[in-house]
């Protein structure tokens, strides 16, 4: 798009210009911006804030965004400490040592919300979201991987990882930029999610490690990671190859703890060498945090740990990014502070119960057949009956209710299934019973519409709708 309006900079047209609304022109000041290049000169700062305010006003409303899994709401007391603490550099923990030492306490505190059966001995960090996390996890294992290869004095090529085909995009990036071959289990109407079925075909003396969703993005349904390293412990008992889990549990990281306390899917499993989780997802915080732990600190090679004395002394530093923000960690822990056990097990309990009341009104309208249930973490998914209509698609049901200013996207299941289309919904803090109903009747109406339509809407470009 750049490249086109640059070269077209000779013939001035409207979509290389900011025409400026003369309410907000200070006299003196320019009606007419470029949009591709920098002005010449300075406008008043609130002329600036009016444009970009303006701007982004076309956006769409941050709360009818159900198809976000990033936390869209925090009260007042959040922003104004967001707003107090904006200018702090996570990584200069010489400068910031409190912000640090407050990064240190709530790896800690997630450590032993998973069990960590030794939080002195565990080692943490905080990420810019649970994708960074996902790398240095996956990283971890390829080092420990490429470590016991060279000492046995074996090849270190071709390492793989096993994973669902239904990952977050992030860990086809992984395999991508690190150089390991995914292993990828095919989702299947039997098993949609990886679950230990034929895992012995995937898993050999290459294989630095498995990773266990606890949340899938295009269901939000749990992968059994007891199950999984129960399959492992029999893989290893025949071949004696010893692999780890890492669980990637940017959503259910932080709903399992509080709302299904009983099933064990964290470092009770001895086979889980790390966890992630997205602070800014269901940890409630606004973008971008994540986290990861690692069961101790032999879990986490030392060759990931870098020493940066420019900072300000001797300070380790562990992480893919450099500058990244320090508010959202102090957010992290006002959160942890301001809700405690409890109130998170209230919250994401009342995000549940949303998620289970629109899942079942859903499932009583004509066409819509449930794939999960939102009983997992607070995502569910429906399908259109087979052979309901062919007058309409559930990507047109998207742009009708995009018309009402929710977006509920619509998009094909991953590998065998991409046959298969779903509309997911994903409830977060801030969607209440209230707006659920409003977005009960906005459904039924959109369908009412699409049902008495005389004649096929047209099929070309569904592709385009698809939302990751």
């Amino acid at each position: 798009m750049t490249k086109k309006h640059s070269n077209a900079r000779q013939t001035t047209n409207n979509t290389d210009s900011i025409y400026l609304n003369n309410v907000f022109v200070r006299p003196g000041e320019a009606t007419e911006l470029p949009k591709f290049q920098m002005p010449q000169g300075q406008i008043l700062p609130e002329t600036a804030y009016q444009i970009v305010h303006d701007e982004a006003m076309l956006d769409g409303n941050a709360r009818l965004n159900l198809a976000t899994f990033v936390s869209t709401w925090m009260d007042d007391e959040a922003r104004r400490l967001y707003a107090e603490t904006v200018d702090k550099n996570m990584i200069d923990k010489d400068e910031y040592p409190q912000t640090a030492a407050i990064e240190d306490r709530c790896w800690r505190i997630l450590a032993d919300l998973w069990h960590n059966p030794d939080v002195d001995n565990a080692i943490g960090t905080s990420t810019i979201g649970s994708s960074e996390a996902c790398m240095l996890g996956g990283l971890a294992l390829k080092r420990h991987w490429q470590a016991r290869r060279k000492a046995e004095g074996k090849s270190t090529e071709q390492p793989n990882l096993v994973l669902s085909t239904a990952v977050q995009v992030c860990w086809e990036k992984f395999c991508n930029y690190f150089e390991v071959e995914p292993r990828w289990v095919p989702i299947s109407p039997d098993h949609l999610v990886l679950d230990g079925y034929e895992l012995e075909k995937y898993v050999d003396e290459n294989t630095i490690g498995v990773v266990a969703i606890m949340g899938q993005t295009y269901t939000g349904m749990y992968e059994p990671v007891k199950e999984i390293a129960a399959k492992l412990d029999q893989i290893q008992a025949d071949t004696g190859l010893d692999v780890k889990i890492h669980v990637d549990g940017a959503s259910g990281a932080m709903i399992a703890p509080f709302c299904q306390p009983e099933l064990e899917w964290d470092f009770r499993i001895d086979r889980v060498a790390s966890i992630n989780t997205s602070g800014h997802k269901f940890g409630l915080v606004y973008p971008g945090v994540g986290w990861i732990v690692w069961r101790d600190t032999a879990a986490l090679p030392d060759s990931m740990v870098f020493h940066c004395s420019y900072l300000g002394g001797d300070m380790p530093t562990l992480a893919l990014n450099f500058s990244r923000p320090g508010a959202q960690v102090l957010l992290q822990y006002y959160m942890f502070l301001r809700l405690g056990r409890e109130g998170y097990r209230q919250v994401q309990q009342g995000s549940l119960d949303v998620a289970q009341y629109l899942s079942a009104e859903i499932a009583k309208i004509g066409p819509f057949e449930l794939v999960s249930r939102g009983d997992t973490i607070p995502v569910f998914a429906w399908r259109l009956k087979d052979g309901y209509t062919d007058k309409w698609s559930l990507y047109d049901l998207s742009d009708r209710l995009r018309m009402k200013g929710w977006l509920v996207p619509a998009y094909p299941m991953a590998d065998d299934l991409a046959a298969l289309t779903v509309q997911r919904i994903v409830v977060r803090a801030g969607l209440s019973r209230d707006l659920a109903a409003a977005l009960l009747r906005d459904l039924e109406g959109e369908v009412t519409f699409l049902d008495n339509l005389e004649a096929p809407l047209p099929r070309e470009g569904e592709g385009s709708h698809f939302h990751h």
